[in-house]
């Protein structure tokens, strides 16, 4: 997590109380999923979308997208996110990035030629 995202998110969203948060980094990407308590007790979702971006000046920014998600609709918005995750799988089976794979060399083999 980066500690930037987690500051400033808190200036920019409503005021509910922190009950557990979630961090999962994709990539380029870092998505938040923080469960928080309104005043009357009741918990709601955060869904953040974060990514990384370098400004024209060298600084460091952030690009965040964020849903509210609330109890009543997490059946239903379940749901479809499983139905259109199930669609993409079926059409375009998930395959395993792979490093690049390089030949076992040695440092002493590289320096042989010197």
């Amino acid at each position: 997590m980066y500690f930037e995202d987690y500051e400033s998110s808190s200036n920019t969203e409503h005021r509910g109380e922190d009950v557990f948060s979630k961090p999962v980094r994709a990539g380029k990407r870092t998505y938040f999923f923080d469960v928080k308590a309104t005043k009357g007790n009741d918990y709601y979702l955060t869904i953040t979308e974060s990514k990384r971006r370098v400004d024209k000046d060298g600084q460091f920014s952030y690009e965040k997208h964020k849903i509210f998600l609330y109890k009543e609709d997490f059946e239903k918005f379940s749901d479809g996110l499983e139905e259109v995750v199930k669609y993409i799988k079926d059409r375009i089976p998930v395959t395993e990035s792979r490093p690049n794979e390089f030949t076992n060399v040695s440092f002493d083999d590289l320096n042989k030629d010197s």
